[in-house]
């Protein structure tokens, strides 16, 4: 008897303590800024709702729907800090640096997609310091069993042009893991790890040249439709569209 009236007495709190938990548990930056969380930076997210993920939230505020706060980080190079050339589980489970450059990861990806919607943008720079980007209203990957195949539509130019649509339900291939449609391997040929076709429009995650370098720019960080020339910085963030 003494054991059931304990049962009853713990089984509302302990029910309690999970309820508050799953309140705090931010599923992207959307929530956090959605919070009150207004200043950019690192902070722990729950894709999966039970594994804690870090990652670089920016929160920017310049007025239009597209810029308010709540972008959640994917991709990053700025320095040539972290090696891109990468093999697939590297690529599925994420790599390098919150703070600085770094992969989210393929799972974590698609974590965040699979059920809500979101918008991608993409922010670019060159070595001279102009700054361009592209926004797509709605971006996706599938599940591994599927490749992690792209889904990206919606493009609106913010002076960078549109180098991913052409990308578009293609698989992800990295050196060990071939999954797109030329002959040969894309990641190998172009050093990097993407939903590569046959090959590309754009190559984030290809090697970082330290300089302007348009002789080797099919293995460099580029956005073709933009320049034909090695970038500075790439940026690749994700919001939730409510």
């Amino acid at each position: 008897m003494a054991m059931w009236v304990f049962l009853v007495a713990f089984l509302p709190a302990v029910l309690m303590s999970e309820c508050r938990h799953d309140e705090e548990m931010p599923v992207d930056c959307s929530d956090i800024y959605k919070s009150g969380q207004t200043l950019g930076g690192i902070y722990t997210i729950y894709p999966t709702s039970d594994i804690p993920v870090r990652v670089n939230c920016h929160m920017i505020s310049c007025g239009s729907d597209e810029d308010n706060g709540g972008w959640t980080v994917i991709q990053r190079r700025m320095d040539g800090s972290v090696n891109f050339y990468q093999p697939w589980d590297q690529y599925k489970r994420g790599f390098g640096n919150v703070e600085g450059e770094y992969w989210l990861g393929l799972e974590n990806i698609y974590q965040l997609t699979r059920k809500k919607k979101y918008m991608l943008r993409v922010d670019l720079e060159d070595f001279e310091g102009n700054k361009v980007f592209a926004l797509y209203s709605s971006f996706s990957v599938d599940c591994e069993m599927d490749g992690y195949q792209l889904h990206v539509s919606g493009f609106t130019d913010g002076g960078a042009g549109d180098s991913l649509s052409g990308h578009n339900d293609q698989k992800f291939s990295t050196f060990d893991k071939d999954q797109d449609t030329w002959g040969n391997n894309c990641a190998k040929y172009h050093l990097g790890g993407l939903w590569y076709y046959s090959c590309l429009n754009a190559n984030p995650n290809g090697l970082y040249l330290w300089k302007e370098d348009s002789l080797h720019s099919t293995i460099g960080v580029v956005w073709l439709n933009w320049k034909n020339n090695s970038l500075k910085s790439i940026i690749m963030k994700l919001k939730r569209v409510f």
